[in-house]
């Protein structure tokens, strides 16, 4: 059976740049998500925290727009594509995602439906309307309540219902995460990752660290981390993280030669820019973990635009990875760990990824 350690931080709050705390934790579903596909595959799972403490739930990830049904999010995925020839033109922000309503587009698509619009017609109304909402930071429902040619089909109630029908859904989404959290014995007694000797440390066959803003502060200098990066990238061990989990890879001592255990590394995190449009980030970061990756040496490799579209991992091994390809969504399927098929020179297996929390990032 396939041993996953699975490091989560335990922080409550982060420094902020002017000095105050802001309360912060894990990203609660790039934790469970990744952790239930773990299970479903057969593997062992070990949570463990620095100081052996439960780790704390940062209450931003339970907030609606992080749990919008899958159907939803790629169906605006689909119509935000449609904006420009060049994808790498699209720039969607945290703002058009979360406050202009553009997740209801698939409800009023179907609202119009079942009004006898044909798909074609349904399409091209709710594209129009969308662009709109995206160049100008107009609400999407209200543009679609001013439209002559939607509402002789959709009353504006219907599709005021449309959007809250979605919020509806995400809200019951993120109350089972939450519940699902709190039943699950390792988050609520994980073990104390420094009460782990190097032989222990060396019983698992990979290593997960989910995201959140606590990485940031407990795992990203930690010495307990640092004597499990060493000896599981010594056995050429995967060790994989999500969003800011790549924080923790901050703690790899340096090797014989003067440079990071993962310099030259290809690797992606929550970019800066992404960071700079969050309520944490708007706030005055303390540091950025993109920047902070690149100056220790990890070739970083991030999406031209922020939030572009469905955000899924983007994971890169080192050679000869123990565990083989396959995609998941989350990096696990039949007890293995995906890959993005990139080699590198060095020892070791690494896959550091992006948000895999719909179409936000913690």
């Amino acid at each position: 059976m396939t041993r996953i350690l699975f490091p989560v931080s335990s922080a409550r709050t982060i420094v902020l740049a002017n000095g105050s705390s802001h309360e912060a934790g894990f990203f609660a579903e790039e934790a469970l998500k990744p952790y239930d596909r773990f299970i479903a595959a057969g593997a062992e799972i070990a949570v463990a925290t620095v100081d052996g403490k439960p780790p704390h739930v940062d209450p931003y990830s339970l907030e609606l727009f992080f749990h919008y049904p899958d159907k939803d999010e790629d169906f605006l995925a689909s119509v935000t594509r449609t904006f420009k020839r060049d994808a790498d033109d699209i720039r969607i922000t945290l703002q058009h995602l979360t406050e202009l309503d553009l997740i209801a587009a698939r409800r009023v698509f179907e609202a119009l439906k079942r009004a006898s619009a044909k798909p074609d017609e349904a399409r091209i109304l709710i594209e129009q309307s969308a662009r709109k909402a995206w160049s100008e930071a107009a609400n999407f429902v209200t543009l679609l309540s001013a439209d002559p040619e939607v509402t002789a089909k959709v009353n504006v109630a219907q599709l005021r219902e449309s959007a809250d029908a979605v919020r509806a859904d995400a809200k019951r989404s993120s109350d089972e995460m939450r519940q699902r959290l709190l039943a699950i014995p390792g988050f609520q007694q994980p073990i104390k990752l420094g009460g782990l000797s190097n032989e222990e440390m060396l019983g698992y066959d990979a290593v997960f660290v989910p995201g959140g803003y606590g990485p940031m502060v407990d795992l990203a200098d930690n010495p307990d981390v640092r004597r499990l990066l060493q000896v599981m990238h010594e056995r050429s061990d995967i060790i994989a993280a999500l969003s800011h989990g790549p924080a923790a890879l901050l703690s790899a001592a340096y090797r014989p030669d003067g440079l990071w255990l993962f310099d030259g590394y290809k690797m992606t995190a929550f970019s800066d820019e992404e960071e700079d449009q969050t309520r944490v980030g708007k706030l005055g970061m303390p540091w950025y973990l993109g920047a902070a990756l690149k100056n220790r040496g990890a070739v970083f490799d991030d999406v031209p635009t922020a939030w572009t579209c469905r955000r899924r991992p983007q994971p890169y091994y080192g050679p000869e990875p123990r565990f083989g390809r396959r995609d998941c969504g989350c990096g696990a399927q039949s007890g293995r760990l995906s890959s993005g098929g990139k080699r590198h020179e060095h020892r070791g297996a690494i896959a550091v990824g992006a948000s895999e929390s719909g179409l936000l990032a913690s």
